[in-house]
């Protein structure tokens, strides 16, 4: 596969090869700080899966390995088949909040940082069109104004 090299434009610097975006991200992926967001990741997602997993697969082989204890009456017409499976829904909000603080307060810092190393390694100024300003594509039509129709 052929390499792609951006030269950049005027300045000291001219004639000087860039990294391309595919150098970037390739870098990144080889570093120390993302090894450890995935690290980190998977310190939490394997486990969590496995005992989620666990947990649903005791639920189902107990209904059918022991439809006894499962029809047994807790509480009025709850039986703990019923309470198993509402415990099934309980835990997974359970885990869904121990998923999103564990990103929140381990994962999430150091990876917006690597996210903005990235952005401003790879941010391109965008190329001005004339008679256009300067938010606008040539290729993006405008919107109409308020109250025109088309």
């Amino acid at each position: 596969m052929e390499k792609h090299d951006r030269r950049s434009s005027g300045g000291s610097g001219a004639g000087t090869i860039q990294p391309t975006a595919l150098d970037i991200y390739s870098e990144v992926q080889r570093g120390a700080a993302f090894r450890e967001v995935r690290r980190r990741y998977r310190r939490f997602a394997f486990p969590a899966a496995a005992a989620f997993l666990l947990w649903y697969l005791a639920y189902v082989v107990t209904a059918i390995a022991a439809p006894g204890l499962m029809a047994r009456q807790v509480a009025g017409a709850l039986n703990v088949a019923m309470v198993a499976g509402l415990a099934q829904f309980a835990t997974t909000f359970l885990l869904t909040w121990a998923y999103a603080r564990h990103a929140r307060l381990h994962r999430d810092p150091a990876a917006l940082e690597l996210r903005w190393a990235v952005t401003l390694e790879t941010r391109q100024d965008p190329v001005p069109v004339p008679g256009l300003p300067s938010a606008r594509r040539a290729d993006v039509p405008a919107l109409p104004s308020r109250g025109e129709h088309r």
